[in-house]
């Protein structure tokens, strides 16, 4: 009986939803449900399913309410808890983990090669957003004064931008195998010398496994995506992370920044060439989602997500989640009217 169980807790308001998936499998068995404080039982066509709740989890068994059927998806119910559950983990983000004047590592997420090895910045400076320039009408009174100026590193520097960062080419230390530049008109450079087309397009891609790391923006930059590259202090270890872990973490560290430095919960999933893939609204961040496994034993732990973390992994551990709504906008019969929707309940 595999997922068996699955809790989405609130810590704002120390709620939670509770979803029985066992009850979905057998629709037409009847199903008795314990909730206890500190575990839960499901008993249903002849199995028994129980679980023990993570640590500093505690229901409330008398506030259950709502217990309803759905479909394809089990019983839903929600329950209070009897205190705060565990405090979620303090993520540090990339733009504060960044220290000027240490050695660091530059890995490919995707295959573990190193992409750029021993750096070490003199200055490590947030970029401004995206259509900074846009506004700068607003700030002077005269001719724009960044109208022949570009924002583009010198040695020794690291701009960090909302969902990228920008490091200068020159003089970069490289591995034998480091990434190539590869335009996608097919033109090959080196990331050191060749001069660039203007305004080519061109992909850093990884050597070894051939992923794209980032595009050159100019014959002395390079703009490395977050998603793609994993960056570590000279003397640390390298430890490789699931994919779909990291790029989740990634995301939701750029939701939540973006969020908090520009007072909105509406965001867009743009490719390269500007079209809109996915609509995003951000609903909550405080969310503690917990699943059980299952099986056939008659008695299991809760973990999260089953297919990260499995029960041979040790203790119960807790995962931290955002949860969003979100709408592609690729076979969407109605793409144009939820854009217009989109950018008018976007405007103040």
């Amino acid at each position: 009986m595999a997922g068996a169980f699955l809790m989405e807790i609130r810590r704002g308001t120390q709620s939670a939803l509770l979803v029985i998936r066992a009850a979905a499998e057998l629709p037409s068995a009847p199903v008795e449900v314990s909730v206890c404080v500190d575990s839960l039982e499901v008993r249903s066509g002849g199995s028994c399913d129980a679980a023990a709740l993570p640590p500093g989890v505690r229901l409330a068994p008398s506030s259950c309410r709502g217990l309803r059927r759905l479909r394809g998806d089990g019983l839903h119910l929600r329950v209070r808890l009897r205190g705060p559950p565990p405090a979620a983990d303090v993520v540090c983000p990339l733009r504060e983990s960044l220290k000027s004047n240490k050695n660091y590592i530059f890995y490919c997420q995707s295959c573990g090669d190193i992409i750029v090895k021993d750096r070490k910045f003199l200055r490590v400076l947030p970029l401004p957003s995206e259509n900074w320039s846009d506004l700068v009408e607003e700030w002077c009174c005269h001719p724009d004064p960044f109208a022949r100026s570009t924002l583009h590193p010198q040695h020794g520097d690291c701009f960090l931008g909302d969902t990228f960062f920008l490091l200068n080419s020159g003089s970069e230390s490289h591995v034998p195998e480091s990434p190539v530049c590869c335009s996608e008109a097919g033109h090959h450079v080196s990331q050191s010398g060749s001069s660039l087309k203007s305004k080519e397009n061109t992909r850093v891609i990884c050597k070894r496994c051939k992923t794209m790391l980032g595009e050159t923006v100019s014959s002395d930059t390079i703009k490395y995506y977050v998603t793609e590259v994993i960056i570590q202090l000279a003397e640390e270890s390298f430890s490789p992370t699931p994919r779909s872990q990291f790029v989740q973490s990634m995301v939701v560290q750029c939701l939540l920044e973006l969020s908090s430095a520009k007072s909105t919960f509406r965001f867009t999933i743009k490719g390269d060439n500007g079209k809109t893939y996915i609509l995003i609204w951000l609903l909550n961040s405080d969310t503690l989602l917990v699943e059980s496994l299952g099986s056939l034993s008659s008695h299991s732990i809760f973990t999260p997500f089953g297919d990260i973390l499995m029960p041979s992994s040790g203790p119960v551990g807790t995962w931290n989640a955002v949860k969003v709504l979100y709408q592609p906008c690729i076979k969407c019969r109605n793409k144009d009217s939820v854009m217009m929707l989109f950018q008018k309940e976007a405007r103040p």
